[in-house]
């Protein structure tokens, strides 16, 4: 049977997200567990879809209860679903423990899924089908060894097509069971991106060069051929560093209430993402010198998204909306 919503594929898609969907299990502090939507890549679709990027979600999901609720969730923010018939797998789980600032542990249950049952194959042609699709992002699980043959293939079809390829290095370091393996394999993928977004944990993690995230992030961008990267540092905003050498940093002028800051960098990105769209910014876009007010928008876009859905539990990613009124409401000190 066809796709009913093949015809919105083919003319409107312009971002497809490959990657996990999941459901969080949040601790409460009585011990209970509140489940939630979630997965890195399913809240970035659901929150680029929120702030009005036409975007296609390109794994598969579960027919099990839980499966059904994050294929409705995806279709009511109006998401399309590349893969629509849903799978006899079962769906993704993790277990999340907040501790007292609202930052997040995470445990995985992450065999015989539902997401993970696609091929490199099934992602290209989904992709080859959208006619305007111009950007691709995933990252997180995704860019564990176990989906090398599922994703770098993939990934590089996509960078051959000349789209815009963004992938997120968020990392799980604690549900991989051969730590140096991972970070191997996941700069191996970063090789195929035009712009990184990653937090300063991320880099850390990854065992760079440098004293802090700012020289580890240029050692970064000199290992791969990125022209971007989009670098979170938690309470201190963001930053911007292009292949060119240029340096912009961003953060909001006052300290905001954080209820937990689950899904915080999927916001960011979603926000970088529908500023990168906005300015029809070229894919090596970073590798000469940039206009510091473009640089500007990226970056307090992002920083506006993550910090409407930090004040939140769960990952509630905002409306383009919400998002500038908060730009218009909130000072932001920005420097570059």
């Amino acid at each position: 049977m066809e796709n009913p919503n093949m015809q919105q594929i083919h003319t409107q898609i312009q971002v497809a997200t490959a990657g996990e969907a999941l459901i969080d299990l949040i601790a409460a502090e009585d011990g209970r567990f509140e489940p939630c939507l979630g997965g890195a890549v399913y809240n970035l679709s659901r929150a680029l879809a929120r702030q009005g990027v036409a975007t296609m979600y390109l794994n598969p999901l579960s027919k099990d209860r839980l499966g059904r609720q994050l294929a409705a969730a995806l279709v009511q923010d109006g998401v399309v679903l590349a893969q629509p018939k849903p799978v006899q797998e079962v769906t993704s789980l993790a277990v999340v423990n907040l501790d007292a600032s609202g930052h997040p542990s995470y445990a995985f249950y992450r065999e015989g899924v539902a997401d993970r049952a696609t091929n490199a194959v099934t992602l290209t042609q989904a992709c080859s089908q959208a006619e305007s699709l111009a950007l691709v992002c995933t990252g997180a699980l995704a860019l564990s060894p176990d989906d090398a043959e599922t994703y770098l293939p993939w990934l590089a079809a996509q960078r051959q097509a000349g789209r815009t390829v963004v992938i997120d290095a968020n990392l799980r370091p604690s549900v991989m069971p051969n730590l140096e393996l991972y970070r191997r394999h996941v700069l191996a993928a970063l090789q195929f991106a035009d712009v990184i977004k990653a937090s300063d944990e991320d880099l850390n993690c990854l065992a760079l060069p440098g004293d802090n995230p700012l020289a580890q992030a240029r050692h970064l961008l000199q290992a791969c051929r990125a022209s971007v990267i989009a670098l979170t540092l938690g309470s201190q905003g963001a930053a911007l560093l292009t292949r060119h050498g240029q340096l912009f940093t961003a953060r909001e002028s006052e300290p905001i209430s954080v209820v937990d800051t689950v899904g915080a960098g999927d916001c960011f990105l979603a926000g970088w993402v529908v500023t990168l769209l906005q300015h029809h910014l070229p894919t090596d876009w970073g590798s000469g010198a940039v206009s510091p007010e473009v640089a500007r928008d990226l970056l307090c876009s992002a920083i506006a998204s993550a910090s409407l859905c930090v004040m939140q539990r769960g990952c509630v990613p905002p409306t383009r909306s919400e998002v500038l009124d908060r730009l218009e409401t909130v000072a932001l000190d920005f420097a570059g």
